[in-house]
């Protein structure tokens, strides 16, 4: 019984390898095969051959200070970060809150079996995210440092532990998730804010990678004192890769006790978090009235609903409503700066400058394309919106007005910032606070004709027309493709009308592109998207 439920965890977490949520059917054998194998080429290939690297050159750094110790210790806090956010989000959805709880609770099976399963789904994703690091330590450290019966043993002893930790960590830090998730209202806000902490938490430790690698070797021996006076523990802890038989047998037996004690909470904890269905506060009923939404006001409000409900469509569709605010307040405090570099650089074409900040501000905005996949989004469930009464313009109108909504108010703060430090003459400055947010209406009703000539709607996971729909894929790099070519077009022939005049001309193009758009997606557009 344990392994059919283990063989059923394995099959959940790569259902996608052996089913085709676009087309609604099982792969063939050869598509899994290359599936799988496309997987392990990116584990073992892409970040296997990037941390042998940097286990090379910390090796080669430290061992020649006889500090073996240290380079244990960083690579295998590496490990640890890596394996327990790479599985904290499968521990939280399999271990805690897995939507097949209940049933697999009705069945003759003892929960102990159940725990045990998800237990060792946890364990062997987290060791195979951990593995990509740990696998390279230990083999780049036996070819530089030699093996012994000692290092084997204890490397090997040392692998189990860090992936002991893993289990332990993505076990707790996937419950505290779980107790927030029952008491959580908005469950998407939270998941967006965790992966954007995650995304920027990478970037920042990828541009500073180098120079932090740098100083470590340059001043390993300070920092290892430091360690050794401030968290002997630490110490004890990379010295078990380089062979010590008491740190090895003192951390070993600390992993079985946790471990142990995991299991025992685990067991009272399980049946409580699995079956809780979150806390509803009592409300006593107050009549009251309620104010009447106009036919356009409601579909809006429906879309918006259906953004702000799906972490995947924030996510990936509307970053673009963090960059702009963003990139509007960096150009407050560096804008000056970049000005001078950049007008430095281009002062042969005069107003070059202002038009390519124009064009930068609108390809920001190309990352919010949440009109092209709504109508997709719709699915099986088109037939609402088209059995409604309301005018099937009413609702296409309503889907470009979410993106406009959400990409023109930030498009207009981002555009005063840059026109406030930008040093150039009224004219210029009035054409960077209207192109851009033209551009942008013009890309959300684009975005949303996009939509209606291209559905996607025999999906079975809403990623499938969210990130891999042709809709999408041409909102978005037709989006950066005119930027490059209006942009592009001042250098060759726009600088002879001056930059007001050229942004002028592109202002009146997309304006006029608009109203043509919107257009047809009041007439042809809407019969297309009633005939759906």
């Amino acid at each position: 019984m344990l392994w059919l439920l283990l063989k059923k965890q394995f099959t959940e977490v790569f259902r996608s390898y052996f089913f085709d949520a676009k087309k609604n059917r099982m792969r063939s054998k050869g598509a899994i095969v290359a599936w799988f194998i496309f997987f392990f080429a990116i584990i073992v290939g892409m970040l296997g051959g990037m941390f042998t690297v940097l286990s090379v050159t910390l090796s080669l750094g430290l061992s020649e200070v006889g500090m073996n110790w240290l380079y244990f210790l960083l690579l295998c806090g590496i490990a640890i970060v890596l394996g327990a956010f790479g599985s904290v989000f499968n521990t939280f959805s399999g271990l805690y809150c897995a939507k097949d709880n209940d049933l697999l609770l009705s069945l003759p099976i003892p929960v102990r079996t159940i725990i045990a399963s998800r237990l060792l789904n946890v364990y062997l994703l987290g060791t195979l995210y951990a593995s990509t690091v740990l696998v390279p330590m230990l083999a780049v450290y036996w070819i530089v440092n030699g093996i012994t019966f000692a290092r084997l043993i204890c490397g090997l002893l040392l692998y189990c532990i860090v992936t002991v930790t893993v289990l332990l960590l993505s076990c707790g830090l996937g419950w505290v998730l779980a107790k927030i998730s029952v008491k959580l209202k908005r469950k998407s806000f939270l998941t967006v804010f965790i992966a954007l902490l995650g995304i920027g938490a990478y970037y920042f430790v990828y541009f500073k990678a180098q120079d932090m690698i740098r100083d470590l070797i340059a001043n390993a021996e300070q920092y290892g004192a430091s360690i050794k006076s401030g968290a002997y523990a630490l110490y004890l802890f990379g010295r078990i890769g380089e062979g010590d038989w008491l740190a090895a047998a003192i951390f070993t037996a600390a992993a079985a006790l946790l471990t142990a004690l995991i299991w025992i909470l685990l067991s009272r904890s399980f049946l409580g978090i699995a079956t809780a269905s979150g806390t509803v506060d009592k409300v006593r009923y107050v009549e009251r009235r309620v104010k009447r939404k106009g036919v356009f006001a409601a579909i809006l409000g429906k879309e918006f609903g259906r953004f702000t409900s799906s972490p995947n469509y924030m996510l990936n569709c509307g970053l673009g409503v963090l960059l702009l605010p963003a990139a509007g307040v960096a150009f407050l405090i560096m804008g000056r700066t970049v000005f001078e570099a950049l007008n430095g650089a281009l002062a042969v074409i005069p107003g070059s400058v202002t038009v390519l900040l124009c064009f930068a501000l609108c390809l920001l905005s190309s990352m919010n394309d949440m009109a092209s996949p709504s109508v997709s989004l719709e699915g099986k469930s088109l037939w609402i919106p088209q059995s409604l009464p309301v005018a099937a313009k009413t609702v296409l109108r309503a889907k470009a007005s979410v993106q406009l909504l959400l990409t023109c108010v930030p498009m207009l703060f981002a555009s005063v910032c840059v026109a406030i430090v930008l040093p150039v003459s009224i004219p210029e400055k009035l054409a960077v606070l209207v192109t851009p947010v033209v551009y942008a209406a013009f890309s959300a009703i684009a975005a949303t004709a996009v939509g209606v000539k291209m559905p996607m709607l025999n999906w079975t996971n809403e990623l499938y027309p969210i990130k891999q729909s042709g809709a999408v894929a041409i909102a978005l790099f037709g989006s950066w493709l005119l930027c490059a070519v209006f942009g592009g077009l001042y250098f060759l022939v726009g600088f002879l009308l001056g930059a007001p005049l050229y942004l002028l001309v592109c202002t009146v193009l997309f304006g006029t592109a608009a109203l043509l758009l919107l257009r047809w997606l009041d007439t042809k557009g809407a019969r297309i998207f009633a005939a759906l």
